[in-house]
């Protein structure tokens, strides 16, 4: 072939090449960045980044044609959340998925401006990541965990699961807002069912040990677990020592009951990540995050672990079973 038919040729090729093929070319590549506030080894964080890669996916973005997706994970670490939001400011992502307050902290101390849709957050106009819920007006928006009244539950399920109950162990971490406000709404519901407060921090692992251990001499005691970072670092340990120490245990969060403790009552996080990429795909169609309102959750979930009441020595109401969402045999 001469060089010259073989610049027409070449010169005239795109023209025949499939219309899907040169759509695909000329569409534009988004970029998404995610910080997670968990380990990357973390089953209910792999959970709920699967759950948004598929939302997106339905939505009409597919990694490596359309979006790109830059994954941190901060262990619960301060220091690794800053590290990371620097990271991601850096890499100019049209959008930021955050996990947990800490990540949305470290994110707007980097930047004000970056697109941030978070979720598993419990008080977004507290933390002054938002103005108000309803018109958010800065660069961030999402989904919170729930409203501190929703505390006063876990205390009114220990009541049912423990009639005897006149006694309740708070564990939370002072230091945090969240903490704070969940502590006041269970104590708010204390008095009418004849219970007494008992806050433990979480800040210290032998401290709580030692605290539970002391606390179990005497009857008709339980346990509520408040979520927060603190408490997820030491989860394993608050299990075991719920256990050892024959103490029912009320937590938030459905991984806990999974991983062996008794009753958990609250959000399906997982689902919160689906919700999440619902507001990111809106805001890379041009949507702005001021004007997204900051959302409850849609989904509350009641688990039990009978193999863990079994080995409390305890039969739960039938009610109770009967209104669970998931039943661990």
């Amino acid at each position: 072939m001469r060089r010259r038919d073989f610049i027409t040729l070449l010169c005239g090729a795109p023209a025949a090449w499939p219309i899907a093929v040169r759509a695909q070319q000329s569409e534009q590549m988004r970029r998404i960045g995610v910080l997670m506030n968990t380990a990357a080894d973390d089953r209910e964080g792999q959970e709920g980044v699967a759950a948004f890669h598929q939302v997106l996916q339905q939505s009409g973005w597919a990694v490596g044609r359309n979006v790109q997706i830059d994954i941190r994970w901060g262990e619960n670490n301060g220091d690794l959340d800053r590290k990371y939001a620097t990271e991601l400011v850096a890499l100019a992502p049209d959008v930021i998925l955050a996990s947990g307050s800490p990540s949305v902290t470290a994110l707007q101390h980097v930047s004000r401006t970056v697109p941030i849709v978070f979720v598993r957050v419990s008080d977004p106009v507290g933390g002054g990541f938002v103005d108000s819920l309803a018109r958010p007006g800065g660069n961030a928006t999402g989904f919170m965990l729930f409203e501190y009244s929703f505390a006063g539950k876990w205390l009114e399920l220990l009541k049912q699961i423990v009639p005897r109950l006149t006694r309740a162990a708070v564990l939370r971490d002072s230091a945090n807002r969240a903490g704070i406000g969940e502590f006041a709404a269970i104590q708010s519901v204390a008095p009418s069912l004849g219970v007494e407060l008992r806050p433990v921090d979480t800040r210290d692992a032998g401290e709580i040990e030692r605290i539970l251990a002391a606390y179990a001499r005497s009857p008709n005691g339980g346990l509520i677990v408040t979520p927060s970072a603190s408490v997820s670092v030491y989860r394993d340990a608050i299990i075991t020592l719920a256990a050892r120490y024959k103490l029912p245990a009320v937590y938030g969060f459905r991984y806990n009951v999974i991983d062996g403790g008794l009753v958990s009552y609250g959000p399906n996080r997982v689902d919160q990540f689906r919700r999440a990429a619902e507001y990111v795909d809106r805001i890379l169609k041009g949507e702005n995050p001021s004007e997204l309102p900051v959302q409850a959750p849609a989904k509350y979930e009641l688990v039990i672990n009978l193999k863990t009441a079994k080995a409390l020595g305890m039969t739960l109401p039938p009610t109770l079973l009967t209104r669970a969402d998931e039943v661990i045999e």
